[in-house]
């Protein structure tokens, strides 16, 4: 138990704003943006196109829009609480002891020292380290104390409720009854567990001179699978506000000046990693109050702090709820509450990620039997229904390269004119007069590009988010949802292979030497990029080319490429005519 006095917040304390990473889906679009503007770049068209503006994520609440029960140091105004009655006699213990309960989906430790839980293992998933997952971090617990301790935001009881030592019974296997009674304070806990399934119900209150103290439990110093890939970035804080029909989602950073907090009503409220989730889902009409908290602790010896979020739950009375602990499987969050569905963030294409999902389950399931070849069969089915589209866009290409003499004619008569010279315009008159007369639409090129995108990112947030494919193997690939373990990687490698040998036999708008050069940059740009990203992406996107290098063999094969006619500058000729 943390020594610390946990049971209040503390000041605020300024520290560095530390720079939000960017996302691995704003990364995609600004990688396909680059690709877009070299292609239109080399066609000498237009200025690069202003890149979408993305509406910054919301944050819980702003440092101006705080309101004081968001502010540790401007305590919330203490309604008058109802009378309640008090556990008779004196209850507790005189030295700690532990308590384990085991059913099919959990094995769960709890202490009498402020009735907190000290293991929380998700028996029927294994961490990196081939061990069930546990979700509790010991190494927070002295900086921020154990999952369930009590916070107080206004007043509190004189007895810390997180040092004494709680009575403890067991009625039956799967229930757990902690009271403690000393003078006018007194204070009860419950935890009752499904059998089946990954829930549990919790009681709690807390009783000073005959009167119900509002208090919140609170799971500090992360949660989820701590043996993962950068285990404390990927843990979040989590609310579905039902007022706005939205999904919110924040890091530590939120509350690196103190915890926040947000009162409403709320679907569900808590804790989440990549693949696994802790919250409470408040009983409709329900108000929930829910509070987001940073703790810096280094996760193991000799590591550098870093910061983790925590959380905490609370009411303004007793607090009485279904407690949710587990993956985020489809099947099992429809099945413990439709509601927990929401958990999963599909996205901005959600409409194609879900499918999509959906699409990859069945052949999993029904055909395949292996998430690998799943999305390699997948893949080859996208890119078949997307071949006319493919087809049209290469026949556009071949004639921009049939045209490219004129193309150079018109930018060898307007060469050196800045963008603000009036005839600018009379340069783009005279390529779009070009284009239309050779029956061209200059940005056919980008089509598939634009095409490939939502369902490029869809795949990334199928890939990122569905805990089917964690610890899926394919191959020599022991996780698809992990980067290869190798010092060489050979997804990548041949990824980067294949997109160098789709690029040389795709025809180039221009044949400016120099800007192919730079088309040739992309594949080494997407070859860094997807070095570390997930086996399960780069087999989705090593896949497309392999299918690609053999459309445009065919396609080279039934559409050689007709030698386009020379077309003579403007110096050469005045030149042939002296």
């Amino acid at each position: 138990m943390a020594d610390n006095d946990s049971s209040t917040n503390p000041a605020p304390v300024k520290i560095g704003s530390a720079k939000p990473e960017i996302s691995m889906e704003k990364r995609l679009l600004m990688a396909f943006g680059l690709m877009g503007l070299v292609l239109l770049g080399s066609q000498y068209l237009f200025p690069p196109p202003e890149a979408p503006k993305t509406p910054p994520p919301a944050a819980v609440e702003s440092a101006a829009e705080k309101t004081p029960e968001a502010t540790p140091d401007a305590p919330k105004p203490e309604p008058v609480p109802a009378a309640a009655t008090p556990i008779a006699g004196e209850r507790g213990d005189d030295a700690e002891r532990t308590f384990t309960i085991e059913t099919e989906n959990y094995r769960v430790t709890f202490s009498n020292r402020g009735a907190t839980v000290r293991s929380w293992i998700l028996k029927n998933y294994d961490d990196n380290n081939g061990k069930p997952v546990e979700v509790v971090s010991a190494a927070a617990a002295p900086t921020a104390g154990w999952p369930f301790q009590y916070v107080f935001r206004a007043s509190k009881p004189e007895t810390d409720l997180n040092k004494v030592y709680f009575a403890a019974e067991q009625p039956d296997p799967h229930t757990i009854i902690f009271e403690y009674a000393k003078g006018p304070v007194s204070a009860r806990k419950v935890f009752r567990f499904d059998e089946k399934m990954y829930r549990a119900e919790l009681e709690s209150e807390v009783i000073d001179h005959a009167r119900t103290i509002p208090h919140l439990l609170a799971w500090r110093g992360g949660f989820g699978d701590l043996t993962a890939h950068n285990a404390a970035g990927t843990m979040k804080s989590v609310v579905y506000d039902i007022a706005k029909n939205k999904l919110i989602e924040e890091d530590a950073g939120v509350a690196k000046e103190g915890p926040v907090t947000l009162s409403g009503s709320f679907s569900f409220a808590g804790l989440q990693d990549t693949y696994f989730a802790a919250v409470l889902l408040p009983e409709a009409g329900e108000s929930l109050d829910f509070q987001t908290w940073q703790d810096k602790f280094a996760p193991a010896v000799g590591e550098d702090d870093i910061a983790h979020v925590g959380a905490a739950w609370g009411t303004q009375g007793a607090l009485r709820q279904t407690l949710f602990v587990g993956p985020k499987d489809t099947a099992i969050l429809r099945d413990t509450n439709p509601k927990l569905q929401q958990l999963i963030d599909w996205g901005w294409f959600w409409f194609i990620a879900k499918p999509l999902f959906s699409v990859l389950l069945w052949f999993d399931a029904n055909w395949t039997h292996n998430w690998g070849w799943a999305i390699v069969v997948v893949t080859i089915i996208i890119n078949i229904l997307m071949l006319p589209l493919r087809i049209s866009s290469l026949r556009s290409a071949r004639k921009m390269s049939s045209i490219q003499p004129q193309i150079a004619a018109i930018n060898e008569k307007y060469k050196g004119i800045s963008m603000k010279d009036p005839r600018k315009q009379e340069q783009n008159a005279e390529l779009m007069a070009l284009y239309q007369k050779s029956g061209i639409n200059p940005l056919g090129g980008c089509i598939p590009l634009l095409l490939q995108m939502p369902f490029f990112i869809a795949f990334f947030k199928v890939l990122s988010v569905a805990i089917e494919l964690r610890g899926a193997s394919w191959l020599w690939v022991p996780d698809l949802s992990q980067p290869e373990q190798s010092f060489i990687r050979l997804l990548p490698i041949g990824m980067l292979i294949t997109q160098v040998g789709i690029q040389k036999m795709t025809p180039t708008p221009s044949a400016d030497p120099s800007q192919q050069k730079i088309m040739m940059l992309m594949p080494i740009m997407l070859g860094v990029m997807f070095y570390g990203a997930s086996s399960g992406l780069v087999l989705y996107w090593l896949t497309g080319n392999v299918v690609g290098i053999v459309q445009q063999y065919f396609f080279n094969k039934t559409h050689p490429i007709a030698a386009p006619a020379p077309v003579q500058t403007t110096a050469q000729s005045k030149k042939k005519k002296k």
